[in-house]
């Protein structure tokens, strides 16, 4: 069975230790909750990481994320609901905006967790910028299942094709 790979990027309003990213923190921490309970699998720590610097210009400090998901229709409802959708709505408050248009996600099919990296992370989201979505990597507008057949995913979070 396929299992679904998103990597998300950004860059903090502020340096780590302001009241507002402490907030984005301790907000991030109700979402990881909430997201063990919706079909995630596995989160790999970004500590250590070196950032690519041409993924994200911005002053502020990045925020990587890697997790790996029981399946697209998990992820999306994920996404779109609960504590993650109103983060996302508050994201402004702690997430640089950017003025060109920016990717700050992208997704990928993968059958076995340990296949997953940072550098297949990257090598993913390098890969969207370059061609744009393809079955290698896509987004939730773009998406693909593990065949690399066309899906459009409802905003009720199913997976159809």
């Amino acid at each position: 069975m396929a299992l679904v790979s998103i990597y998300t990027v950004g860059r903090l309003n502020h340096p780590y230790d302001h009241p507002a990213s402490r907030e984005f923190f301790q907000v991030g921490n109700e979402v990881y909750r909430q997201a063990t309970k919706s079909g995630l699998i596995e989160a790999f720590s970004p500590e250590g990481v070196p950032f690519p610097e041409e993924t994200v210009k911005g002053k502020g400090s990045p925020i990587l994320t890697l997790t790996v998901w029981r399946s697209l229709q998990s992820l999306y409802r994920f996404t779109y609901s609960g504590k993650h959708m109103q983060a996302l709505r508050d994201r402004s408050r702690w997430i640089e905006s950017y003025p060109d248009k920016h990717l700050s996600y992208v997704v990928w099919w993968t059958e076995m967790v340990r296949d997953v990296s940072w550098e297949e992370a990257f090598r993913r989201y390098n890969h969207y910028i370059q061609y744009g979505p393809t079955p290698f990597a896509f987004d939730f507008k773009h998406a693909f299942d593990e065949n690399g057949e066309t899906f459009l995913i409802n905003t009720n979070g199913n997976v159809n094709e």
